[in-house]
């Protein structure tokens, strides 16, 4: 009579661990990193903040040192100390270029984190309460649509006064006109995602409604807001430079791009290098912060997938 085997597991065969569930946020991350358009406007977003975060390392010269200035030399073209010329004033424009940087991403960074924090706070009430607070918000929102960007910016710091303009003046003024964008977005995605089943279980579970909006609404409605927040630094970068170019953003001895491109516009046939390298410097960040958008708006949305 011979013994029955029982075939058992082996001691050390582990169990195999359970993959996680694919998510909108880890597939978007998936594609990005993926994307040519994605990491090369990244790394220019990169060395952008780098050099607006320590522009000595780029330059040896401390454009906001008068010294540094000699009127003899206005305009004169590239050679070896100065890189990409002088100005009117007889200012090393490379070193400007590299220090205007500061300002561009500063203004850019604070007034899409206002716009987005307003909007977004705003949005979210208004989508989420409906009736007489979506009523009330939404009115409000339109009376500033209804106001050009460009104009309604010229107005505010035309009212406050060039001895008065900053940057916090030109990042009130932009973010006083653009934040019923992000409001509209941010609603819209409130009232697709709060009819959703996942919310309504929570509202019959007994949770209240600081916890559905904070916990489950806003992670499912933030996607079409970081779309909209990444385009907007560039969107504000060109903005700001445009009103300080008209003569109602950055003032001197502050350093804009906009107003480098001011000052080099009257001798431009004589000397070119004062407008064109700002105007390139310009141009180049706008672009990596729309490639930045554009790449996050491909990832996070899945129609385009």
């Amino acid at each position: 009579m011979s013994d029955t085997i029982t075939a058992s597991p082996a001691k050390d065969a582990k169990p195999e661990k359970a993959k996680k569930p694919a998510s909108l946020w880890s597939d978007a991350w998936y594609d990005l990193r993926r994307s040519k358009v994605f990491l090369f406007g990244a790394a220019l977003v990169l060395l952008l903040v780098i050099v607006a975060a320590f522009p000595s390392l780029f330059s040896p010269i401390n454009a906001f040192d008068p010294s540094t200035c000699d009127l003899t030399r206005a305009r004169d073209g590239l050679d070896g100390t100065h890189w990409f010329g002088s100005d009117n004033l007889g200012c090393d424009t490379y070193s400007r270029v590299i220090y205007g940087a500061r300002v561009s991403i500063i203004v850019g960074v604070v007034a899409t984190i206002v716009t987005s924090l307003v909007g977004g706070a705003l949005g979210l009430l208004a989508g989420f309460f409906g009736k007489w607070t979506d009523v009330l918000l939404s009115r409000i929102a339109e009376i500033f649509f209804a106001i050009p960007s460009i104009l309604g910016a010229l107005l505010i710091l035309a009212v406050i006064g060039r001895d008065n303009a900053g940057i916090g003046s030109v990042v009130l003024a932009l973010s006083l006109l653009a934040w019923p964008l992000v409001l509209r977005i941010m609603r819209a995605a409130v009232i697709t995602t709060k009819n959703q089943d996942f919310v309504l279980a929570a509202k019959a579970l007994g949770a209240g409604p600081v916890r559905i909006m904070i916990r489950h609404i806003l992670p499912n409605a933030l996607t079409p807001v970081i779309v909209v927040t990444t385009m907007n630094l560039g969107v504000f970068i060109a903005a700001e430079a445009a009103l300080s170019f008209l003569g109602v953003g950055i003032q001197s001895p502050d350093i804009s791009w906009g107003l480098m491109i001011a000052d080099g516009r009257n001798r431009f046939l004589e000397a070119p290098a004062p407008l064109l390298f700002p105007a390139l410097f310009l141009s180049i960040t706008v672009l990596a912060f729309v490639m930045l958008g554009d790449a996050v708006r491909d990832a996070l949305d899945p129609k385009l997938r």
